[in-house]
């Protein structure tokens, strides 16, 4: 599934469903907004811009991203770099990461990236949510 992108003409949320863990912020956040039963699943002129963007920003995996559509930058605001362990969960990394993969690749990750603590992801050193169904303990 590839990303797919809600815009209110001010802001565009972007979302990468292969990110995607799972967590339910943004549903728990803006339950208004976010209705992963039904589609499309964002609402996003039931919210304003700001609570948008501070919703988005909370996003643990990162697979929820936004960019502000009057600016030539289509890349989300930076971080300050901090890491923060969800306990029985992921490692939390905030901030512009240059990831390089075992295979070689690189990939740039903005705002939030979950990294796998448990061992059991499928989308290693990704976070894919396994965690909960292996009843991670940490």
């Amino acid at each position: 599934m590839k990303e797919r992108e809600y815009t209110n003409g001010e802001v565009t949320v972007v979302w990468n469903p292969k990110a995607c863990i799972h967590s339910g912020i943004c549903v728990k956040g803006l339950p208004e907004v976010f209705r992963p039963t039904v589609r499309p699943w964002i609402r996003i002129d039931k919210a304003s811009t700001q609570d948008l963007i501070n919703q988005v920003k909370h996003c643990p995996s990162g697979a929820l991203g936004f960019y502000m559509n009057n600016e030539k930058d289509k890349t989300t605001e930076v971080l300050e770099t901090k890491v923060e362990v969800l306990e029985n969960g992921p490692l939390l990394v905030y901030g512009t990461l240059h990831v390089t993969h075992k295979d070689g690749s690189k990939e740039i990750k903005n705002k939030t990236t979950a990294f796998c603590r448990c061992g059991a992801s499928n989308n290693k050193p990704f976070c894919d949510g396994t965690h909960a169904k292996e009843h991670f303990i940490g």
